[in-house]
């Protein structure tokens, strides 16, 4: 099929550095290139809303003046370095669009963002092929990474697209003192919106100022009104052509021009139907529009056996449980004894009702993961306090050496890492949370650190409040999907009414002879629906749900270990994960099942829940594997 919005008029442009101001006439192209390309981000992200993928519009949408004026420096000179860098993963339908406008990808590939299988990432992933021409996502990492291409490269301009929101991490701190000292070809076009996930950065980190902090490195900044493209032409140029580290800081509204969303920090996110129906309608794109208003969501019927139909997102109901904690303190008591930190992702981990219930211990800490894990720490030095932290589980990599020396200062951390494993993962390979195994990284006398993965809303419920009060440093982890409540095999829930959580002990979820699985989190819902579908069958196998993930429970050993096979199934990275570590505990007690472990292989392939699968991890897997170790 033809792309639902009219193309044909774009042109690109070839500028000229050094040249002193835009003709009339690229003025002109310019401007409805910019028009062009801003409709397409609008039309395209929103089919991915309207797939239920989600996404991101606005980021992308707002920089399209600036992407273009240096794709044109590209095309106009051999002394730029041909690659539009960009720290911010989430503008990644920017990186799509300029793909297909270049002509290196087809439009029509922009149809299916975000979708399996299709090679539209929440982020962008390295495919010269179809113009993707660097991976990013984890904000603070990319400029850090230029340098290196700018010493690699000293006769190139490198440019790189940032933001305020990114620029809040530490490793940008570290990027600028070396480029500053190195003098390095560096060209920074920041959008700076005053707009991040949880709300706005004047507000929330008062003190942090994009440009005075740039400046104080020692870059060149030049500040202005991004949607003046006239001035942002002019800047850019003079950026170009200035020796040695430069930043260009665009001041606007988030998503400038779209309804409904301009200046808020809803405007981060995927753009409602309603509202890219609204404005494309406005633009005159009504085959856009039908397009739009003939997709569905796709809904998922399946049942799996042993578990409820209905499904709690844990990662939300994580704030809940923890307010209703800290709301039976005094507020005296509260402040006195705990701290809550969240680094700019509270409505994916459920802090967004912690800062609304008991604002009085609630800090909005910035996208710095690094220092508020360390600040929850050091609030948590001395016994009988607490810090709370949160963030996405991808990130606990980013935060291991400030583990350890909270570790080492015996700190009090409770801390929620959610997005673990693939599941629903469309952001993909750089948002997956499989190396939570690195949260244990303490010596074999450390006996506090503790990671915990509930399977369901009733275990995640009477957990915290069993551990909330432990010393050392617990980790909670929860996965982006929803997940079914587990039921006995009366069908009642394993975890309702009367279930109380143990430290340290697995627990039975079925009994079994002829072999048993153990999982724990997302998978133990699916490992159940495996092993149900075996005993019907006539094989009886049995599952272990392993909630405590790091400690040995010798009583669970010695069951598993005595049984004909022991299969793990996880959706962490199969070589750091429980299941690379679990052969070696059976081993050492001379217990020698036949043995195997299923966890995350492979880089992502996008979509939803479809991850689970092409990962072979679905219940049909698992039950092959049941199967193929019975035999």
């Amino acid at each position: 099929m033809s792309f639902p919005v009219d193309v044909s008029e774009y042109k690109a442009l070839s500028l000229d550095p050094s040249c002193g101001e835009l003709s009339a006439e690229d003025k002109q192209t310019l401007l409805k290139n910019i028009q062009i390309v801003r409709d397409t981000i609008v039309f395209y992200t929103a089919i991915g809303a309207a797939k239920g993928l989600g996404g991101h519009t606005g980021g992308a949408y707002s920089i399209v003046p600036e992407v273009l004026i240096a794709d044109g420096f590209m095309r106009g000179s051999d002394s730029v370095y041909p690659v539009l860098f960009d720290e911010a993963g989430h503008r990644v339908a920017i990186q799509y669009a300029m793909a297909a406008f270049n002509g290196e990808m087809p439009f029509e590939d922009l149809l299916h963002y975000r979708e399996y299988g299709h090679g539209l990432f929440g982020h962008p992933e390295l495919d010269r092929d179809r113009g993707i021409k660097f991976s990013s996502g984890r904000l603070g990492h990319m400029w850090p990474f230029i340098n290196g291409i700018a010493m690699a490269h000293p006769d190139k301009k490198i440019v790189m697209f940032g933001s305020d929101g990114s620029q809040q991490e530490g490793n940008n701190a570290e990027a600028a003192r070396l480029a500053v000292a190195k003098q390095l070809e560096v060209k920074l076009f920041i959008d700076d919106n005053n707009v991040t996930i949880s709300g706005h950065p004047q507000d929330y980190l008062k003190g942090y100022d994009v440009e005075k902090t740039l400046k104080g490195h020692g870059l060149t900044v030049d500040a202005g009104d991004g949607e003046d493209f006239e001035a942002s032409f002019v800047k850019m140029q003079k950026a170009l052509n200035t020796s040695g580290p430069v930043a260009v800081l665009n001041r606007r509204l988030m998503a400038p021009g779209i309804e409904g969303l301009e200046g808020t920090a809803k405007g981060h996110d995927v753009i409602p139907v309603d509202l890219a129906v609204s404005y494309l309608e406005s633009k005159g794109h009504s085959d856009a529009v039908e397009y739009l208003k003939n997709i569905s969501t796709p809904k998922s019927d399946t049942v799996y056996l042993g578990s409820s139909t209905e499904q709690k997102k844990n990662r939300d109901e994580f704030g809940k449980i923890i307010s209703d904690i800290l709301l039976k303190m005094t507020p005296e008591e509260r402040k006195e004894k705990v701290v809550v930190i969240d680094s700019d992702l509270e409505g994916s981990c459920g802090f967004h009702h912690i800062g609304k219930n008991v604002p009085d211990v609630y800090v909005h800490g910035g996208i710095q993961e690094r220092g508020n894990f360390s600040a929850a720490a050091g609030f948590g030095f001395e016994k009988g306090k607490q810090g709370i932290f949160g963030t996405f589980s991808a990130f606990l990599e980013m935060v291991v050496s400030e583990v350890t020396m909270a570790r080492l200062n015996e700190a009090n951390v409770l801390a929620h890492f959610s997005h673990a494993g693939v599941d629903f993962m469309a952001d993909n390979t750089c948002h997956f949370g499989v190396n939570n195994f690195f949260g244990a990284s303490g010596l074999m006398d450390d006996d506090t650190t503790r990671l915990y993965f509930p399977a369901d809303l009733g275990q995640m419920t009477a957990l915290i409040n069993s551990i909330f009060n432990d010393a050392g440093i617990r980790f909670v982890f929860s996965v982006r999907s929803g997940v079914p409540h587990i039921l006995k095999e009366d069908g009642t829930s394993l975890y309702g009414d009367g279930y109380e959580f143990v430290r340290d002990k697995d627990e039975v979820v079925r009994e079994g002879s002829a072999g048993y699985v153990v999982s724990y989190g997302e998978m133990l819902y699916r490992s159940l629906d495996a092993v149900e579908r075996a005993r019907k069958d006539g094989l009886d196998v049995g599952l272990i749900n392993k909630v405590t993930l790091n400690t040995v429970d010798e009583e669970s050993m010695e069951r598993i270990g005595k049984s004909p096979f022991v299969l793990v199934t996880e959706t962490q990275n199969q070589l750091t994960g429980l299941g690379s570590r679990m052969g070696t505990w059976l081993l050492e007690r001379g217990l020698s099942p036949k043995y195997a472990c299923m966890g995350t292989v492979k880089v992502g392939n996008g979509g939803l829940g479809e991850q689970i699968d092409y990962q072979g991890l679905a219940p049909d897997s698992i039950l092959e594997k049941i199967k193929s170790l019975n035999g």
